[in-house]
């Protein structure tokens, strides 16, 4: 493709603009090329900010090229995903969908950006409404921005106060896959459960039958269900160094686990 790509520019530019008078499908060509280099080169950083938008083969990029977030099509499926996956695996390795229950179709009116109102909304075609949206009622709308982290995490954060102002992430809204420094227990945002629930088969990442997470009655223990009512399996309670059902040559990383009055919860570092 590369040979091709520059043997046509050479022609072009010995033969000038008479070659494309004589030969009009050189003009065909020449805007493929420019489509190429686009899709190539219209990569938007680590950061999405206002006046901004990600669509067709664009992607954010994190600072140390660890992971990647753009447009997918999970197998051999039609249908178009928002998600996050590791660089190296080109997108066959996907740790995070936004989407997930409500695919796009069309991939060239497809966008991400920033409202109006400083939140990050999934659009399609010329509809202004959102098919997802971090959905956040923001007091300092025109100063946030989107940046994607070197371990998996995407922030939507106020652009002025980089450090310590973060509206949403991505760790908060898990799918299948607890990176390092993500946590299951409860979303102290939505006061819902933060779990891993399965996708529905390889080629569709709808909730599926199964998901993990901390007891929400409040033991402290970590449960997998079926179908988010069925004890499919338990770690066994938290005794203060480990869960008692977890064999303690099993376990393949470190994890950490906090438990207060008023909240519980868990998360890892990798230790491969």
């Amino acid at each position: 493709m590369s040979v091709f790509v520059l043997q046509v520019c050479k022609v072009e530019t010995q033969t000038g603009m008479g070659a494309m008078k004589s030969k009009p499908w050189l003009l065909f060509v020449l805007l493929l090329i420019l489509s190429y280099y686009r899709a190539c080169f219209s990569i938007a950083g680590d950061t999405l900010s206002p006046g901004q938008s990600l669509s067709g083969s664009e992607t954010i990029l994190s600072p140390g090229s660890n992971f990647e977030l753009g447009f997918f099509k999970p197998g051999t499926s039609l249908k178009i995903y928002l998600g996050i996956w590791y660089k190296r695996f080109d997108r066959t390795d996907i740790v995070w969908v936004a989407n997930r229950e409500n695919p796009l179709s069309d991939s060239s009116s497809s966008r991400l950006e920033l409202s109006k109102d400083g939140n990050l909304v999934l659009l399609e075609g010329s509809s202004n409404m959102p098919v997802w949206s971090t959905n956040l009622t923001l007091s300092r709308s025109n100063s946030t921005e989107a940046v994607l982290g070197d371990d998996g995490n995407f922030v939507l954060r106020d652009s002025s106060n980089q450090n310590t102002t973060i509206f949403w992430e991505s760790f908060d809204h898990p799918t299948d896959t607890l990176l390092s420094g993500a946590k299951l227990g409860i979303n102290k945002v939505t006061g819902k459960p933060k779990q891993l629930i399965s996708w529905r088969n390889s080629e569709d990442p709808a909730a599926g039958a199964f998901s993990l997470g901390l007891n929400p009655n409040g033991s402290n223990q970590i449960f997998l269900e079926w179908n988010r009512s069925q004890i499919y399996w338990s770690s066994g309670l938290w005794n203060g160094t480990s869960f008692s059902l977890i064999p303690e040559k099993a376990v393949i990383f470190n994890y950490t686990f906090v438990s207060s009055k008023n909240e519980s919860e868990i998360f890892h570092l990798l230790s491969l």
